[in-house]
């Protein structure tokens, strides 16, 4: 559990300094262009890329599974054995497509390093990584969802969406 700890603390920090560079570029971008009348175009660009960054990096390693969309109505109406069926179920369809799409994502990203972006030359197989991180969150969250609900793990408490 403390490897998890540190894991769950380093996307935190990794997530929050990619978010804190894309408000920094936005900053940047809107004192060059309103405040200098000189538009930087690669803060553009960068912001493009650093926001796919942080929704990908956040989805994949720091939103944790509660906070995604779920059916909490029929949740709510199960008995613990249904709950049980449908979190496994549930995390094998999902676990399962993206275990079945991840060599293909790879392919893609890999493949994107022959074209770059047009302003700052970054390769897009970095601009289009974060997808593949995801695509593998998924599947080992998946894994760790159907291994708890084995155990008979997280099936007692109702779904409260806030």
């Amino acid at each position: 559990m403390k490897f998890l700890r540190i894991f769950q603390a380093g996307a935190r920090a990794i997530g929050g300094g990619l978010f804190l560079t894309l408000f920094a570029v936005f900053i940047l971008q809107i004192t060059a262009r309103f405040g200098f009348n000189k538009p930087m175009p690669w803060t553009d660009e960068a912001a493009v890329v650093l926001y796919v960054w942080v929704i990908l990096w956040s989805a994949a390693t720091i939103v944790p599974e509660r906070e995604h969309v779920v059916f909490d109505l029929l949740w709510n109406m199960a008995g613990k054995r249904t709950r049980q069926v449908m979190r496994i179920v549930g995390n094998l369809v999902v676990g399962g497509l993206a275990a079945v799409a991840l060599p293909a994502t790879w392919d893609y990203v890999h493949f994107m390093q022959r074209e770059s972006t047009p302003v700052l030359g970054v390769s897009f197989m970095w601009v289009f990584l974060p997808f593949a991180i995801l695509m593998l969150a998924l599947v080992l969250r998946s894994g760790c969802a159907i291994w708890g609900a084995l155990r008979g793990q997280g099936l007692d408490a109702e779904l409260h969406l806030s």
